[in-house]
This record gives C-alpha cells, sequence and structure tokens, in this order.
C-alpha cells in the first residue's frame, strides 16, 4: 500500500472520527486526587511532553512545523499525539497548556533529571529501563516485524531461520535491536543505527538486507520511506506481550494520575476509538515462526 492509500485516507478518517474519540468539549476534566497543582509539573500548570524528532506517522500526524520534522507532535494528529491529548484531557489540562519538547529516544530512559513530565516515543517496557525510570501501564501492545526489499533474496523468507542467514540493521537503543541479538540471532553481527532514519538509509543503499522495526513502523517505512520496501512478516512476542508505557523519572507523582487516566479511557472506549483512527491499516503481516 503506497502513500495515498495510507496516509491520505488515515487523516482523512481522523479528521472525521477524531471528534468521537477525545470527546467533543475542549473543557478539562480533571481526576479526583490529581488536582494540577499537587503534580510537581517541570514548568507550574503545564504539562510538558517529550519525543523524538523527526516525529514518525502513524504515530504523529499534521504537517511539520518547526522544530518538529515530518509531523507535529502537537497537532493532536497520530496515534501517540491523540492518546497524549486524551490523557491531558483527562488530568485537566486544556490543549493550550500542552507543551512538547524534542528529546532523542536513547536520552529518555536514561537515569537523571527529565526536561519532560512524560516521553512517548514508542518505547517499550524492559525491566533494565525501569530500574532508572518508571513507566506508566500499557496504551499500546505490539510485535516486531521485518522490512525488506522486494526482489531481494530475503524478501521470500518464511521462518525465523529462514532470516539468520542474511545481515540485519536497527535503532540502537531499542528493543527491535535487541530483538535481533537475542531472539533471531542472525549469524552475521547486526548493525547498530543512532537513529532508525540511518537504518532505513542503509536498507535502501543495500548495505543490510533487513531492518527490524515495529509492526506499525513497518507499514509506514513500506508505504513512503522504501520505495520497494517488503513487511516479510512478523515475529511474536518471546516472552509475554511487548508493550508501550509512557516514560516518567522515577518516583513522579504524575504516573497514578496518567495510569488513572488510561484506565478511565480504556473503560469508556476512548483508547480503542484512538487505535482504530490510527493504526487501523496496521494488520495483516504474516507470521515468522
Amino acid at each position: 500500500m503506497r502513500v495515498g492509500a495510507l496516509v491520505v485516507s488515515l487523516t482523512v478518517l481522523a479528521l472525521g472520527l477524531a471528534a468521537t474519540a477525545t470527546g467533543k468539549s475542549s473543557a478539562p476534566a480533571g481526576i479526583h486526587g490529581c488536582a494540577i497543582d499537587n503534580l510537581n509539573l517541570k514548568n507550574e500548570g503545564r504539562l510538558t511532553l517529550g519525543t523524538d524528532n523527526p516525529a514518525f506517522p502513524p504515530w504523529w500526524g499534521g504537517a511539520e512545523k518547526k522544530p518538529w520534522k515530518v509531523s507535529n507532535p502537537a497537532s493532536g494528529q497520530g496515534y501517540e499525539s491523540a492518546v497524549a491529548y486524551a490523557v491531558a484531557k483527562q488530568l485537566g489540562f486544556a490543549k493550550s497548556k500542552v507543551e512538547w519538547t524534542a528529546v532523542p529516544f536513547t536520552q529518555s530512559y536514561r537515569p537523571g533529571k527529565k526536561p519532560f513530565d512524560f516521553y512517548m516515543a514508542q518505547v517499550s517496557y524492559a525491566p533494565d529501563r525501569a530500574k532508572v525510570v518508571d513507566f506508566s501501564n500499557a496504551y499500546y501492545f505490539v510485535n516486531q516485524a521485518l522490512v525488506g526489499r522486494a526482489g531481494t533474496p530475503i524478501a521470500s523468507a518464511k521462518s525465523v531461520s529462514d532470516v539468520r542467514r542474511f545481515r540485519l540493521g536497527a535503532q540502537l537503543g531499542t528493543t527491535s535491536y535487541q530483538y535481533i541479538v537475542n531472539v533471531i540471532k542472525p549469524s552475521q553481527k547486526p548493525l547498530a543505527y543512532d537513529t532508525n532514519d540511518l537504518a532505513i538509509q542503509a536498507l535502501k543503499n543495500g548495505q543490510i538486507d533487513g531492518i527490524v522495526v515495529d509492526l506499525p513502523t513497518a507499514f509506514y517505512v513500506t508505504a513512503v520511506q522504501v520505495p520497494n520496501g517488503k513487511i516479510i512478516g512478523q515475529f511474536q512476542a518471546a516472552s509475554g506481550q511487548e508493550r508501550f508505557g509512557m516514560v516518567f523519572r522515577k518516583g513522579s507523582p504524575l504516573i497514578a494520575c496518567v495510569n488513572n487516566a488510561l484506565a478511565n479511557m480504556k473503560r469508556t472506549g476512548v483508547l480503542k476509538r484512538i487505535q482504530q483512527i490510527w493504526l487501523a491499516k496496521v494488520t495483516g503481516a504474516p507470521v515468522l515462526k
């Protein structure tokens, strides 16, 4: 599926359904016991959120606006942006009280002070990460996927064992890279890249045979970024289902309030509707066993 079918159709669908997913009223709601004055926020009275830059669909959407590249997290479009603003509304923040700051992915879960109240950029929960930062409950469960180029030998792979002889790559510090090392265990040492953009460019240049990314990202890569890209397949989670969570500094009092907001969104169907809007096309990849 190319750009017109994936990106344009998702945008049209989202514009028609976004009000249903997040509610038409812009008035803040608030959660009992989570008064804004008690949340120990980075900036008083404002919710400061972080993500990586560039901000790629389907997680983020809207027209590119400086300093953001590709998309604009403040647009409210894209799955993570829509979830962020729905959580903010639950907490009592009007959209005008939400600010965004660019933070590289690998910096989000390192020890130390944070320039954000919480961070969203498809960060998977992992025990080693949870030693130095805290995670919210899951806002999305995900599988890893393999992307290659149509017409190359890897495109005919049907199983994990078929994939092992190829040279693979992924972004450094991601669970995608760890999946290559710990589960696929290729015969050639995998390559790690500072950004996903660099991994994708290496694939386009033929320097590697395939990249591992989360499944929704794989659909965007093959529709937009790699002209002859092909999703070879998705992988079943090695142990338990991989989940994305918001990232917080250790001990943040905001975590319980965000978890309450997510629970409300799950109970009322808001989270499911946001997923249907922005990730509706993320299905159908074969499973590599």
